[in-house]
């Protein structure tokens, strides 16, 4: 029998394949299981395992902001730029958003 706790997470996690590589897509915060509102900024981690990966990756997931507010005149995701492969499976779930590496240099 499975238990209840794997069933229905008391976090938020992901089980991620991104460019054939498994990697966890988690967040600390419980209430993105329950409260819409808290979808507006919040934060997510990102851990895949591999050699060139040193720490757990923390992103910040912005779904409300605008291409005007990041500072830069263009779309970092845009045609004819490459864009993190992390980032186009967030935005399967939450269209649109900004990501941030905080400092991270982004890899996959």
């Amino acid at each position: 029998q499975v238990s209840p706790g794997l069933r229905t997470p008391r976090l938020p996690v992901w089980v991620c394949s991104v460019s054939g590589r498994h990697g966890v897509l988690f967040s600390t915060d419980r209430r993105l299981l329950s409260d819409w509102k808290s979808e507006r900024i919040f934060h997510l981690y990102f851990y895949s395992g591999q050699q060139e990966q040193t720490q757990t990756a923390h992103l910040t997931i912005d779904t409300h902001s605008h291409h005007w507010e990041e500072g830069q005149g263009e779309d970092p995701c845009s045609p004819g730029r490459r864009c993190p492969a992390l980032e186009m499976a967030i935005r399967t779930k939450w269209a649109g958003a900004t990501i941030s590496w905080n400092g991270t240099v982004p890899f996959f």
